[in-house]
């Protein structure tokens, strides 16, 4: 019989959200009431890469754990980002992935360049892929002009350009700021991202973790 394996985080002493604890080999079951966010589903994700990149900006675990485990019955699925299910359990432990900052900022940078095609933008971008210039002075300058796209999006009420402009303000701010809230723009772009795009973000993961 096929397994469904998913990939699931925990804290050090086993609990999830709402002191939720969880045991190795013991199956968790709820109802598949209402949105994915709330009780009536338990939470995993497709991707070893994806726990860690978009932990920020859902259960937000300081030290996480890393399981495999083992899914049945009803899903709810959010654009690849998260996933529910309405059985679980978790199997075995796993090493946690070890991302660099530049690992984190260029999953950012590469969801944001799915959806922008905004040519200062993607020159900056490249360029700091490439390692041609990581400078904070070329993200300020791009900065500014990602900016006021946002606005000029927002007064002409273009809710798509704006949620795609913020996507590239969050890349070009985690270059700024990178020890700031910021450090965590690589969940929220994927986020709007997946969204705006249906975009495979674990190709994306997979090809942030080339990038020295």
């Amino acid at each position: 019989m096929t397994m469904n394996i998913r990939y699931k985080l925990t804290e050090q002493d086993l609990t999830t959200y709402n002191d939720t604890k969880w045991v190795l080999n013991e199956w968790k079951e709820t109802d598949g009431f209402g949105k994915l966010c709330t009780g009536g589903w338990l939470h995993c994700y497709s991707d070893p890469l994806l726990a860690i990149l978009l932990n920020p900006a859902h259960a937000n675990i300081t030290n996480p754990k890393l399981f495999k485990c083992e899914v049945e019955g009803k899903c709810l699925t959010d654009h690849g980002l998260k996933e529910g299910w309405t059985s679980m359990r978790i199997i075995e432990e796993m090493e946690v992935p070890q991302l660099s900052e530049i690992n984190k900022i260029a999953f950012g940078i590469l969801c944001a360049l799915e959806v922008n095609n905004d040519e200062e933008f993607v020159k900056w971008a490249k360029n700091w892929l490439e390692n041609k210039d990581r400078s904070k002075e070329s993200a300020y300058d791009v900065s500014s002009t990602v900016y006021y796209g946002y606005y000029a999006a927002k007064i002409k009420s273009d809710n798509y350009a704006a949620k795609i402009k913020t996507c590239c303000y969050y890349a070009v701010t985690a270059v700024c700021y990178p020890f700031s809230s910021y450090r965590y723009s690589a969940a929220v772009i994927s986020s709007k991202t997946a969204k705006a795009n249906n975009t495979n973000l674990i190709k994306l993961a997979e090809k942030a973790m080339e990038i020295k």
